[in-house]
């Protein structure tokens, strides 16, 4: 699934240690991405990153987006997740149990 191997890029890529830039861009409001939309600008970021051809400061500013874009989307599969839950759960045919550990 594609899907699931952009998110193992993705986070790979994102699971680096964070680099505080001594100047902060503040990115303009945008109208929320659907889920969609989002995935498909982190493909797009992702092959630009892969590519290796960049200069550092755009390359910054790729990951940047990215790790924005990557964190929206991971929020907006749990919110589906929570919505099913809740829906499944209204209809009776699922009880969402709590996690018990093996300890």
């Amino acid at each position: 699934m594609r899907a699931a191997g952009l998110a193992d890029r993705l986070a790979a890529l994102t699971s680096g240690p964070t680099i505080a830039m001594g100047h902060n861009r503040a990115m303009p409001d945008e109208a929320p991405l659907s889920f969609e939309a989002g995935l498909q600008q982190l493909e797009s970021i992702v092959k630009e990153m892969e590519s290796g051809d960049l200069p550092l400061e755009r390359a910054l500013e790729l990951f940047e987006r990215g790790t924005k874009l990557s964190e929206t989307c991971r929020k907006q599969l749990e919110e589906a997740e929570t919505r099913v839950e809740i829906l499944m759960k209204r209809a009776g045919e699922m009880q969402p149990q709590p996690f018990k550990s093996e300890k």
